[in-house]
């Protein structure tokens, strides 16, 4: 796990691109011309993408899954929302474990879902670290029944990545002859577990919520933001691990 999460932090900005600016502030006494170019090219490119406008530009591939209909919804047995991040130790939940905005996000969404179509629920998501009080699953499970009124049926609490989602998924849903779900995450998010929901025995119908890259233009877009860089960081990372997904599954 420390490995893994240091990768993450090494090739994702703004981590990556600091690095190469300081790389060719090491370079500048011996190789001048190349040292400014690396510098000032990496803080030009972390510049770029904190504009909303390119942010956009990285999003909107990856947000091709269209939106859940009665019709495709039809026949399906039940329905998997996917984990996301945790706010720890929240104050105003008498410092339990609460989650964060991108699993409200999918929370909100199943529960719309679930009222609508009756399906019975599952929830997935590990422990992200060893600090963490309960399971993402957990803390979705306790905010779905409890803030939302729905229903969840199972809580999947062992897996950290998108893959072991669909196989610990599978290791409760298919002994039960469930093999036709709903699946619920960010768009973003969608085309990667999609495959490997499939890869793992599911007939999948996508249901995918939070359309980032949607909405009319304004000239602010081309301003840079904290937002900004936050969804071109989130995409980044989704072109990443897609890529990662494709060439493993």
């Amino acid at each position: 796990m420390l490995l893994s999460n240091l990768i993450h932090y090494l090739v994702l900005p703004p981590i990556n691109l600091l690095l190469v600016a300081l790389v060719g502030l090491a370079l500048r006494r011996r190789w001048p011309r190349t040292g400014r170019w690396l510098s000032r090219g990496a803080l030009a490119l972390l510049l770029v993408i904190s504009t909303r406008f390119v942010a956009n530009l990285l999003m909107a591939p990856l947000e091709t899954t269209p939106p859940l209909t009665s019709e495709a919804a039809r026949g399906a047995q039940a329905i998997v929302v996917l984990s996301a991040g945790v706010l720890q130790s929240t104050p105003e939940y008498n410092g339990d474990d609460a989650p964060d905005s991108l699993a409200l996000a999918r929370m909100r969404y199943a529960a719309k879902v679930q009222h609508e179509t009756g399906l019975p629920l599952l929830v997935t998501g590990g422990k992200l670290n060893s600090t963490q009080a309960q399971s993402l699953a957990a803390s979705m499970a306790a905010g779905l029944r409890n803030e939302f009124r729905t229903e969840v049926k199972w809580v999947e609490e062992a897996a950290t990545t998108t893959a072991e989602n669909a196989s610990d998924s599978a290791a409760i849903l298919l002994p039960a002859g469930i093999r036709r779900i709903v699946l619920v995450t960010h768009a973003v998010h969608m085309e990667r577990a999609v495959l490997v929901f499939r890869k793992a025995g599911f007939e999948v119908v996508p249901a995918p919520t939070v359309y980032f890259s949607h909405g009319p233009f304004t000239p602010w877009q081309l301003l840079p933001s904290a937002s900004a860089f936050s969804v071109s960081y989130y995409a980044i990372y989704e072109w990443i691990g897609l890529t990662w997904y494709r060439m493993r599954h």
